[in-house]
């Protein structure tokens, strides 16, 4: 019975002008990883050579023709194309072809909407989907004659067409709202973290880079982690502990992919956001990749679309217990300020943390300050002090504690201001807003 729900699928790709098979297998590669992780078995792959794409039916009449007796033949539910094609090539192809068509944009969607647990994942996948959905509405887009004047004669006001136009704005600037409010909530959280001085490290990478099992070796948090695409889309914010006991927030952050849609980038902009104010972005990159180049550019390309271009980067090639030496040290050799790590075997992340340490440390300056011990506000201070700085001396001599320290620079003029609650009451509203609206029967 089960089986018989699984949607068999065909993958269509095209190589125009001067672009390459080889790229072009790969890309069709990735989209049937896309197809498996929606739930479709793929039966067929075609590849289509143009010079450019058809206007009508993207891949020609000729190639609609053959493509739809072969999928006749391995009867094909659902035909997938790899490019995001115009309301009129939809429309089109589904007349010629009798199936389903689908296109890369409208599969990433629906596995986002797959994906989603909490409430603001939802309401960011349910936005990019309308805005998608708005300028492929078809019909008539006409007003029925009003003949006539008066009482009785006139015509009906908007088609449904309109009135599932208007119904979809209203709708997105509802979703829109919500969306506002929560990253109202996550900058004045980030204003929080920020006051308490405690650096904030993003992960970031290519879908399936491995960012959530390094996640889970760095925080020791059991986040779900699969050999699959989009596993996390809602982001995770734990704490981590340096070697020199400072304390530091590791984000975990939906992966990139090549050509991810804008309408996902625009709905997800408030998650993304955690990534342009972190201090330290760590660029998980799948060093077993075939693609590895394209998955960087790739990644890269987003980054700046969100506006992070400013933020200090980690490259972390990780799964390299996956290759060999040799490429090891091709990696080491071309990019050597780069970590080389398995996140799955721990190899390599003890030399990361260090890294991530000196990073983090970078904008400190070293004083020297005395507390009070007698004063319960100078003893506060001096725990919160071995939490976000790295202390050199401790000497305590009659009631008084004399500290040298690297201290963070936005930190120190915070030394002799009472703080703003404390780093565990900014985490726990943190987690708090991360997992809030999560559906537990989920």
């Amino acid at each position: 019975m089960a089986a018989s729900k699984t949607e068999r699928a065909a993958l269509v790709g095209l190589i125009t002008g001067s672009a390459r098979r080889v790229d072009a297998e790969h890309s069709l590669e990735e989209l049937a990883g896309l197809a498996d992780a929606a739930g479709a078995v793929v039966a067929l792959r075609v590849l289509q050579e143009r010079q450019r794409p058809d206007a009508a039916t993207f891949i020609g009449s000729g190639k609609a023709l053959s493509l739809a007796a072969s999928c006749a033949s391995a009867d094909i539910n659902v035909v997938i194309f790899d490019n995001e094609l115009t309301p009129a090539q939809l429309r089109e192809l589904e007349e010629r072809l009798e199936r389903k068509v689908v296109d890369r944009t409208q599969l990433i969607l629906d596995i986002f909407a797959r994906r989603a647990r909490t409430r603001e994942g939802k309401w960011q996948v349910e936005l990019a989907q309308l805005k998608y959905l708005l300028p492929r509405l078809v019909g008539t887009g006409t007003i029925l004659s009003r003949l006539g004047g008066g009482i009785g004669t006139r015509g009906p006001g908007e088609t449904k067409l309109e009135t599932d136009r208007r119904r979809i704005r209203t709708r997105i600037q509802s979703i829109q709202r919500e969306i506002d409010q929560v990253r109202q909530r996550r900058a004045q959280l980030r204003e929080r973290r920020q006051k308490q001085s405690v650096p904030t490290v993003a992960l970031v990478g290519y879908t399936n880079a491995g960012k959530t099992t390094l996640f889970n070796r760095l925080t020791n948090a059991k986040a779900t982690a699969s050999d699959a695409l989009f596993v996390t889309l809602d982001p995770l914010v734990r704490q981590i502990h340096l070697p020199d006991r400072r304390e530091l927030l590791l984000s975990d952050t939906v992966g990139f992919i090549d050509r991810l849609p804008h309408t996902l980038v625009a709905a997800f902009r408030a998650t993304l956001e955690e990534v342009a104010e972190a201090d330290l972005a760590l660029h998980v990159i799948d060093a077993s990749a075939p693609e590895r180049e394209r998955q960087v550019t790739a990644v890269r390309r987003v980054l700046e679309e969100v506006g992070a271009v400013s933020v200090p980067v980690v490259d972390v090639y990780n799964k390299i217990d996956a290759i060999t030496p040799d490429e090891r040290r091709r990696i080491a050799a071309a990019d050597p300020a780069a970590a080389l790590i398995s996140a799955r075997t721990g190899a390599g992340v003890a030399e990361l943390v260090q890294m991530i340490a000196s990073r983090v440390a970078l904008d400190t300056r070293r004083i020297t300050i005395a507390f009070d011990t007698g004063k319960e506000f100078d003893r506060q201070q001096i725990a919160r002090l071995y939490r976000v700085a790295r202390v050199v001396s401790h000497v305590a001599t009659n009631g008084r504690v004399v500290i040298e320290a690297d201290v963070p620079r936005r930190y120190i003029a915070r030394l002799t201001t009472p703080l703003e609650g404390t780093l565990e009451e900014t985490l726990e509203e943190t987690l708090e807003d991360t997992l809030e609206g999560t559906d537990a029967t989920e």
